[in-house]
């Protein structure tokens, strides 16, 4: 199981998801209205690491956070 973390103003609890990677996760939050606006914008970490293809393998027991754009000094 992957644990999902929403970081910032998407403002959701945490999901844990029986995925193999960040393509499957993709498309579970496609369906969900609460999370599909953010997921052009987001960065995505998987164990506190930046990733940029959704190709990456997913393991038992990864953390995949989402971290929207912020503003700040």
């Amino acid at each position: 199981m992957v644990t999902i973390e929403f970081l910032g103003p998407i403002n959701k609890d945490c999901l844990t998801l029986d995925i193999n990677n960040l393509s499957q996760l993709s498309q579970y939050l496609k369906e969900d209205i609460e999370t599909s606006k953010w997921l052009e914008s987001c960065a995505v970490a998987i164990n506190d690491t930046l990733v940029m293809s959704k190709d990456v393998e997913l393991n038992d027991g990864d953390k995949v956070s989402l971290l929207p754009p912020v503003c700040g000094g």
